[in-house]
């Protein structure tokens, strides 16, 4: 694992390190991408549709960056408008008609906050996808793989297995955005990463996540195969839970508990 909190999040904003579609092409067979929201366009932030893991056929989702300026730009730099929290939600209650398990790889430094968006109600889409997942009747994993960025993150991650790579982050708010609410000094980044608790080890200790994959061999097939192989065996314990449903609302809802036991004793 690298360094301080903030250092991961300069290592996770690396145009060099495996995004979203990485992952699908490496770990997933046979993936069919599918576009649109059935009400105003397609957003290339997103990236979903069907693929087979294994002899599993599944339905998989990511938040994809982009690598060279150019894609990062068509992108959006990962930051996802309305539409495309609604084809990731389009995409998953087919998968929920279709008894198709949902894998939905999360790398975002939020939802993207222009006029436009919210003139197209971003607040309400991810309000909406956060409804119906957690009644969603198909089991889902979610994996953050960077950045893991408020509302914009949490849209795709509520599900019954959250896991992190080792040096992902995730939090309510960037460092620089925090920094500059709290001490009007963007330059206080790495001060508020710290405090922010946005590591993978903060977040497993909070109950935030299930799992801290480690990132050796990353971007190998090694590592692809490890990812691919937990995912499989994960998916399979799942679909035998007959209160699938129940359980992810148990887990969300006990969120937090812990931390106001220990601040009232």
């Amino acid at each position: 694992m690298s360094g301080t909190a903030y250092e991961r999040v300069r290592l996770v904003r690396d145009n060099k390190r495996p995004t979203g579609s990485d992952f699908i092409r490496n770990i997933f067979q046979g993936f069919m991408e599918l576009h649109g929201d059935r009400r105003f366009g397609d957003d290339p932030a997103v990236v979903g549709g069907l693929a087979r893991l294994g002899s599993l056929p599944v339905t998989v989702i990511a938040i994809e960056k982009g690598h060279t300026a150019k894609e990062r730009t068509r992108r959006n730099f990962g930051m996802p408008q309305p539409e495309g929290y609604r084809k990731a939600l389009r995409l998953m209650k087919q998968a929920e008609k279709f008894g198709r398990p949902v894998v939905s790889f999360v790398d975002t430094a939020g939802a993207y906050c222009g006029i436009d968006a919210e003139e197209r109600g971003q607040g309400e889409a991810i309000a909406e996808n956060l409804l119906e997942m957690s009644t969603l009747c198909v089991p889902i994993i979610s994996v953050l793989i960077g950045e893991g960025g408020s509302g914009g993150a949490l849209a795709l991650a509520m599900a019954d297995r959250v896991w992190m790579l080792e040096n992902a982050v995730y939090s309510v708010i960037s460092p620089e955005g925090c920094a500059s609410i709290l001490w009007k000094d963007p330059g206080k980044a790495p001060e508020a990463a710290s405090s922010l608790k946005m590591t993978a080890e903060d977040a497993k200790s909070l109950g935030v996540i299930d799992r801290i994959l480690s990132e050796n061999d990353m971007g190998a097939q090694v590592f692809y195969a490890r990812i691919r192989a937990l995912l499989t065996e994960e998916l399979r314990e799942l679909a035998k839970d007959p209160e699938l449903t129940q359980n992810r609302y148990n887990r969300f809802r006990a969120l937090g508990t812990a931390a106001v036991g220990k601040a009232q004793a």
